[in-house]
């Protein structure tokens, strides 16, 4: 397969960032364009981003000039294949919309998660959702297309509900334990963050009970009827640099035991383990034993990133079952779901 040419939006944040990171050296993918905001325009991407990855930032990369955030910038650079954005919520509607009219779009942002002929999209949990794209352009008189990825928190938790689906889902309840880098760089005060913990981020339960319900849904032809489960989110901030770790109980209909349980999630795989896309993780779900695991520290990387970790599976006297689950936020969470979806996306021939 030749490799496909792709411009990151947003290039210099967090998880453009990140984005950079996970395409060096990929396979099917390579960056050509790289966008930002007007202050960044002009400048070699070493010289408007401040690198804040584990590894060096590629050289290649750091010499390419960045360019503003708009679809005749972006033109004017390169002819490109697709697009990643990592545009921020609050301004990615419009900006996104413009670009998808040309260009398949694969967002990270909010902003159009919600949108009935948009997908929404985790590649192991609902690929025939992508069938939404041909709704989208017949509507919308495109060429290319918008697909967006959940929220961070959303995507690991989703990714375990989705083989207890077989059980009957009818009830999850989920306390979450997120991590500083969710929130962007510079993210949180350190004097709101270090000896605290806070119960609060802004519409991250709201996103968490109703992408679940759409993810989970059933695509009719035209549109997503959204999954007949009740979904109940707390969310919290806590004092981790990376690695979501939340707490889910779940109301089952057949009332299956543990081993059956941790069964479901060591057998799980989607049609990226099948397809043996670049980025899938060779067990999309790692079940651990251990009384004490998972933790972000130690279980975060685990699939490179990609693998959502679960542990503490028990049999619970109220609802079914509760377990732990960890997944790495600006990997699974955010810039490697958007490439393994893109990979996907290649696969089938939407790309």
């Amino acid at each position: 397969m030749k490799r496909k040419s792709t411009a990151i939006l947003a290039s210099t944040g967090m998880v453009g960032q990140r984005f950079v990171q996970l395409l060096e050296d990929h396979p099917w993918f390579e960056i050509s364009v790289l966008a930002a905001s007007e202050r960044s325009a002009g400048k070699k991407y070493k010289d408007a981003c401040v690198w804040r990855m584990e590894t060096e930032m590629p050289k290649e990369i750091g010499e390419m000039t960045v360019v503003n955030t708009d679809i005749k910038s972006v033109k004017k650079a390169s002819d490109v294949d697709l697009i990643f954005s990592a545009l921020p919520g609050d301004i990615a509607g419009p900006i996104e919309t413009a670009f998808a009219s040309e260009y398949p779009v694969l967002s990270k942002a909010a902003a159009h998660r919600m949108e009935e002929d948009v997908p929404l999209l985790i590649p192991e949990v609902n690929p025939e959702h992508l069938e939404l794209i041909n709704v989208q352009r017949r509507r919308r008189g495109w060429s290319g297309f918008l697909s967006t990825d959940p929220n961070c928190s959303t995507i690991q938790m989703v990714m375990t509900l989705k083989p207890l689906m077989k059980f009957g889902l009818r009830r999850v309840i989920v306390t979450t334990m997120q991590a500083l880098s969710g929130a962007g760089y510079p993210g949180v005060a350190s004097l709101d963050i270090i000896d605290n913990v806070i119960p609060y981020i802004a519409k991250e339960e709201e996103k968490m009970e109703t992408e679940t319900k759409k993810l989970l849904g059933v695509f009719d032809g035209e549109k997503i009827r959204p999954a007949n489960i009740y979904i109940s989110a707390c969310c919290n901030r806590v004092n981790v640099k990376d690695g979501h770790l939340e707490v889910i109980y779940v109301d089952l209909e057949t009332k299956p035991s543990v081993e059956e349980v941790k069964e479901a999630f060591r057998s799980f795989v989607g049609e990226p383990q099948i397809l043996n896309l670049p980025s899938a993780p060779k067990k999309p779900i790692i079940v651990r034993d251990e009384i004490d695991r998972p933790q972000p520290r130690l279980d975060r990387d685990a699939g490179r990133g990609m693998s959502v970790v679960v542990g503490r599976i028990r049999s619970d006297p109220i609802m079914t079952i509760k377990y732990l689950c960890l997944g790495h936020n600006t990997i699974r969470g955010a810039a490697g779901a958007g490439i393994l979806s893109a990979e996907l996306m290649a696969a089938k021939g939407y790309i």
